[in-house]
């Protein structure tokens, strides 16, 4: 009988530990997390805090789903891992011992860095415990600032402002998510924050938060304009959890090192999830991502590895969709604003969650852009060679399936490039043709879906 141990409760892990009992049914399997919750919706958290999903709805597992599966869950905190001796000590001073040990432990807001940020009233959309502690702090506050220029920081915005919190928003550059969002996009995004009543700063970065008998007063920004605010709203990126691993044989980088069959450098010890850092092909490197659909694929091929079946993992096309103060956004692929090399720079000190290092990379020689833009959404391509490389879908969503399969599938657009590159709706026409083809010559992949989302149990 094998000892699986996973380390971390998310949705690479769960997958892991699914598919592991779908390979062997006498195996002991474990998982091990430092929150007080079974699994969760990560990316729900954004609806529980405008009250579109309670707590209990995001729980994409109930202790029954355990219970039936035979999977031990433990409430406690990795404390150490006995690499020799194939050990991980937890902190109720429980030891488990494994033949395969798979690290999903995720990753953690970035704290805030500046003057007065360890005072009453910072938050972060991170986590349920963080997202509950929101939800306590806005019957009563008056007003909030909001730092960051991610995905995250928009929910955050939005989430202050649905509570009739009066909201501020500050943006380091000209324009909004600067690294993926180009100009009109930008002010497509805008438009919908500014119709919620949200504040936009541009310009403007968080100079010190100003502090009364140790909360929240003000934030003070770097133009000398002081803001008075309750809370402070901090979503300036994630990093991975590697504070397990700090000064053990393990090798990481930015996130803990992974081959094409999601081994680390120690022997039966995997890592997945917005832990690790896995080869991408879509850019030629070993990348970090936080993407939901990539901790469940790289989850279910690490436990396949991890069951003794080699294969090798196939990252798929980076992919996030996301509802934005009521404007539907799909970014895919390599979908960077032309022009922002500073910005991807920039960007990737600290990787948003819910983003992928892919997404900028799209900058440089080679790459041509189609365009479609009525005024209430958008559609822009990325164009290489004969391949679309990448899209961003604001608004009418109608070209988000058929352009994932065409990206993923990297399908050759030659004869439709024309039609492609002149925009409009010729552009929408062209991609409808290429996906049509594409279906009928049956290459469409059918994903692989582990079932994980709200109330699944």
């Amino acid at each position: 009988m094998r000892d699986y141990v996973i380390i971390g409760n998310g949705a690479a892990g769960v997958t892991a530990a699914e598919e592991l009992r779908r390979r062997d049914a006498r195996a002991r399997i474990t998982i091990v997390t430092d929150e007080k919750y079974p699994m969760y919706s990560r990316p729900g958290l954004a609806y529980v805090l405008i009250n579109e999903v309670s707590v209990e709805q995001s729980m994409a597992r109930q202790p029954e789903w355990y219970v039936k599966h035979r999977i031990e869950l433990i409430y406690s905190r990795a404390e150490q891992i006995d690499f020799d001796r194939r050990r991980v000590q937890l902190a109720n001073g429980r030891g488990l011992l494994y033949d395969a040990l798979l690290i999903a432990v995720g990753a953690k807001a970035v704290p805030a860095p500046f003057p007065g940020g360890k005072l009453d009233g910072i938050v972060y959309l991170d986590n349920m415990d963080n997202t509950v502690d929101i939800l306590h702090r806005v019957k009563s506050a008056r007003a909030a600032v909001v730092v960051g220029g991610g995905i995250t920081a928009l929910e955050m915005a939005e989430g202050l402002a649905h509570h009739k919190v009066e909201t501020h928003y500050l943006v380091r550059k000209s324009n909004l998510w600067s690294a993926l969002l180009n100009d009109r996009e930008s002010k497509l995004v805008e438009k919908q924050i500014l119709h919620h009543g949200v504040h936009i700063h541009y310009g403007h970065e968080t100079a010190e938060i100003i502090g009364e008998a140790g909360r929240v007063a003000a934030v003070k920004t770097n133009k000398g304009e002081v803001i008075p605010c309750d809370i402070v709203g901090v979503a300036i990126g994630v990093k991975p959890n590697l504070a397990l691993v700090k000064g053990t044989p393990l090798e990481v980088d930015r996130g803990i090192l992974a081959d094409e069959y999601l081994r680390t450098n120690i022997p039966d010890v995997y890592a997945v999830g917005d832990c690790a850092q896995i080869y991408d092909a879509w850019s030629g490197e070993k990348r970090v991502d936080s993407l939901w659909p990539t901790a469940i694929s790289s989850g279910r091929i690490a436990a396949i590895n991890m069951a003794g079946v080699k294969q090798p993992y196939r990252k798929g096309v980076p992919f996030n969709a996301a509802l934005l103060f009521g404007l539907h956004l799909t970014a895919i692929g390599q979908v960077a604003a032309a022009g922002r090399e500073d910005d991807e720079a920039e960007e990737l000190a600290f990787i948003s969650r819910g983003a992928s290092e892919v997404w900028p990379a799209s900058t440089g020689v080679g790459y041509t852009s189609a365009w479609a833009n009525d005024g209430t959404s958008s559609q822009r391509l990325i164009l290489r060679d004969n391949v679309i490389a990448g899209a961003l879908l604001l608004g009418n969503q109608q070209l988000a399936d058929p352009l994932r399969d065409l990206i993923d599938q990297r399908v050759d657009i030659e004869s439709v490039k024309r039609q492609l590159s002149a925009g409009g709706t010729a552009m929408s026409m062209a991609v409808m043709t290429a996906w049509h083809e594409l279906k009928r010559s049956k290459k469409v992949a059918v994903p692989y879906y582990s079932g994980i989302e709200f109330g699944d149990n």
